[in-house]
């Protein structure tokens, strides 16, 4: 339960909060309750990077991108929103997720999720697991042809669409790129007497 305590003066009193890790494809998706819309119900979640900055709402800077349930905007990287969905009140629920390529690698796992590699060998006894290792050397000696492709889009970042719920209905889609490192659940409140409840991993989605 998150509850905003700041001033909510001006748009500086952002009161931000990130989930520790970034969505992946293991754990795609997450849901915020509105408990309390405050004053103003000035309530954002989406996602941002990890060092985004503390005093601005999610998806007003770079690296960012969010609904707000004060007047259903999505923001994407800028402080003008455009239109995008209904607002939200107290007890409604608002979720974001992102759907993920099949062949998507996080930078930060190092592996990716879908490869049956790494699921074997977690699941084989240990004495197989010289047989994999080689396997899986062979493997990378054949992605080194490819890697100048790998380095453009690297640089390029890696291209998602992040969706945004209401109710359990999805309500609207956003291309975005992931920010090095991935993005993160993030919320933030600019009002006096906001509550949100949060889920990261909620059964639907």
């Amino acid at each position: 339960l998150l509850e905003y305590v700041g001033k909510g003066k001006s748009i500086i009193d952002v009161g931000l909060a990130q989930a520790r890790q970034p969505l992946s494809t293991r754990s795609h998706y997450f849901e915020v309750e509105i408990v309390d819309p405050g004053e103003k119900c000035y309530i954002a979640l989406g996602l941002a990077r990890k060092d985004y900055p503390k005093n601005r709402h999610p998806g007003w800077s770079r690296g960012s991108v969010a609904y707000h349930a004060d007047d259903g905007k999505i923001f994407h990287g800028s402080g003008v929103g455009d239109p995008f969905g209904p607002r939200c009140y107290k007890g409604d629920i608002m979720g974001c997720g992102i759907m993920f390529p099949r062949d998507y690698i996080l930078d930060s796992e190092g592996d990716s999720d879908d490869s049956c590699d790494t699921v074997a060998i977690r699941a084989k006894p240990r004495g197989v697991r010289n047989v994999l290792y080689l396997h899986q050397e062979a493997e990378e000696e054949d992605d080194e042809e490819e890697d100048g492709e790998d380095m453009e889009q690297e640089h390029e970042g890696k291209k998602v669409v992040v969706f945004f719920t209401r109710n359990g209905k999805i309500i609207g889609k956003k291309d975005a790129v992931v920010p090095s490192g991935g993005f993160y659940p993030t919320i933030g409140m600019l009002s006096s007497g906001e509550k949100v409840k949060v889920d990261l991993h909620p059964l639907s989605g």
